[in-house]
């Protein structure tokens, strides 16, 4: 997809513009990041790309990904089990639906957003700098599987 090529070249771009190599191993993280359809976690990615990369740690997979995050290319979704899930594909703050039973993670288009961000500003006189809004729920395939 286009916009899945996009990502990449742009987080391949700010890792050369800010002075990072591009590493084989780091570019299979880039490419899985930019997709990111799904919000992999960091054992996720290295699930994907250890088959290719037999050598390769965890905590390099790990490192990447925060340094990524560190140049505005990742939105991290932190959990409170402990667990983090990430979009390399729209890094910018958005709501996310979240299944309890699979853990499926899916981004909804909600043109409202931008409002209600204004609308609590004003309300508490805040300058919001970020904000997250997850919405839990059960995804339609484990209601299927219920049902």
């Amino acid at each position: 997809m286009a916009d899945h090529k996009n990502r990449f070249e742009t987080i391949i771009r700010k890792l050369k513009d800010n002075g990072h190599k591009i590493t084989p191993q780091r570019l299979a993280i880039v490419k899985i990041l930019a997709k990111s359809d799904g919000h992999p976690s960091v054992e996720d990615i290295y699930g994907q790309i250890r088959k290719d990369f037999p050598t390769m740690s965890l905590a390099t997979v790990y490192r990447n990904i925060l340094l990524i995050k560190s140049l505005g290319e990742v939105l991290e979704l932190g959990f409170p089990d402990g667990s983090n899930r990430y979009d390399g594909n729209r890094p910018n703050p958005h709501p996310h639906v979240i299944c309890i039973k699979c853990k499926k993670i899916v981004d909804p288009d909600v043109e409202s957003l931008d409002e209600m961000k204004k609308e609590v500003a004003e309300e508490t006189h805040f300058q919001i700098l970020n904000h997250r809004l997850d919405f839990f729920g059960i995804c339609s395939e484990c209601l299927a599987k219920e049902g």
